[in-house]
């Protein structure tokens, strides 16, 4: 079963020969990058390399949540929220948006005091955060069971619809001027006296005075073809969505054993970091100690595989030309084969908790790499050695919520705006120079 189907972007038949931007990648990152340029009055050229929004940013959870972050996504995170409430007035179109909150449920004093520690940094920023009795609990979700003691409530948190969110994005940038070139890989850099001076794409060279690479899990690869080193890896996690639930809840739950989101069409996304599946590949022994800290902190909710990704990633070149046909035009959709198996016991934990949920049938299932970090933080960073260059990747499975931040942050980098927010906290040296690299525990479980 083939995954989500993003909404259409028309894409352009010719390239521009210059552009004062490239912006590498069609998820909801690169779109929001291409977008803030444009708006800036920067001439961009978006290219895709499959379809716009047609890996993770059409496969994610969904969620526009500031419960659950890092510290050092707090302020890059609050300015994306204030940018989601005004994102369908700024491009004209639905993106499914709703301030909608979520509700992150415990079932005991331990779980209680694991989710108050968040309280503190959402008090900060004046979020409406607080801790939900079973008594509310009971109002916000009718008849659930399940056993829960309480809950942390956000209701600031909201939710999108990723098959339409990076599609309206992209569109209107297009109305801006943008150019946006969907099944058009980026095959390498064109680097002159030490800078970024252009890209060469299947297509042909474009001139260009820099370039955004937010290739979501191919990030790595392409740069490391450039000389670049990028520590990222990549996730499985799995993913159902149901048939309409009449008057289901409002409000997204986060439960020990489910997720489960509103959408647009009535049913429910249901997902769960229980569906998570790390795959083994050379890359996970060459980069093992950078990601040892996170391995100590999230075992508990990983599995570990080794299929045949293992023998295709031994395979795939890592290094090429120009002019050589690249891995890009080879996988124009990273669409992996879901967990059903996985995600059916999840269903299953749901519907026990849930009598609204009993016979709902699952209309389709699907699954995406999430692309990760040693600390579960963002890359949003120049590159110190390659003046021109912007990556704006690894965002952990936290990346759709942040994306118009994000993709203000980076349309800072590559245009040398000012930025918005301090970017030091993202920027590609702290896994170089030396900063201890301290993955908080349970923020990759959303």
């Amino acid at each position: 079963m083939p995954g989500p189907t993003p909404d259409p972007v028309p894409s352009a038949e010719t390239l521009p020969a210059r552009v004062d931007t490239v912006v590498i990648g069609g998820g909801i990152i690169g779109c929001c990058t291409a977008l803030e340029l444009a708006e800036r009055g920067f001439s961009v050229l978006l290219c895709e390399k499959g379809h716009i929004g047609g890996e993770q940013s059409s496969r994610n959870w969904g969620w526009v949540r500031l419960t659950h972050r890092d510290p050092r996504e707090m302020e890059l995170m609050v300015e994306s929220a204030r940018l989601w409430q005004q994102l369908d007035r700024r491009v004209g179109a639905e993106t499914g948006y709703r301030r909608c909150g979520i509700a992150f449920g415990f079932r005991d004093e331990a779980g209680r005091a694991d989710l108050e520690q968040w309280l503190p940094s959402l008090r900060d920023y004046q979020l409406p955060a607080s801790v939900a009795s079973p008594a509310e609990l009971a109002d916000l979700f009718p008849g659930m069971e399940g056993g829960l003691q309480g809950a942390l409530l956000n209701r600031a948190d909201g939710r999108a619809e990723p098959q339409k969110a990076a599609p309206a994005v992209a569109r209107a940038a297009q109305a801006l001027g943008a150019t946006v070139a969907a099944g058009c890989a980026v095959r390498s850099l064109d680097i002159s006296a030490g800078r970024v001076s252009g890209v060469f794409t299947e297509k042909g060279r474009v001139a260009c005075d820099s370039v955004v690479v937010a290739g979501g899990a191919w990030s790595r690869l392409f740069l490391g073809n450039a000389g670049v080193e990028l520590p990222q890896l990549r996730l499985r996690n799995t993913v159902l969505r149901t048939a309409a639930v009449p008057d289901g809840p409002e409000t997204t739950i986060k439960h020990p054993d489910f997720t489960a989101r509103r959408r647009a069409d009535g049913g429910y996304t249901v997902a769960s970091v229980l569906a998570n599946r790390f795959e083994l590949t050379p890359d996970s022994f060459r980069l093992f100690m950078k990601f040892l800290p996170a391995l100590r902190n999230e075992w508990r909710t990983i599995s570990f595989s080794v299929g045949h990704g293992f023998v295709e990633a031994a395979r795939e070149p890592r290094r090429w030309g120009a002019d050589q046909v690249t891995p890009f035009e080879r996988c124009r959709v990273l669409d992996p084969d879901p967990d059903r198996k996985a995600i059916d016991k999840v269903y299953a934990s749901l519907q026990r908790a849930w009598p609204a949920f009993r016979g709902v049938p699952v209309e389709q299932y699907w699954a995406g790499m999430i692309d990760v970090t040693p600390d579960a933080v963002s890359v949003i960073s120049k590159v110190e050695q390659m003046p021109g260059l912007v990556i704006a990747t690894g965002f952990s499975g936290h990346g759709f919520g942040l994306g118009p931040g994000a993709g203000k942050l980076a349309a800072d980098l590559a245009s040398d705006a000012r930025p918005f927010t301090d970017p030091a906290n993202f920027r590609l040296t702290r896994f170089s120079d030396g900063t201890p690299i301290r993955p908080i525990s349970g923020v990759a479980r959303r």
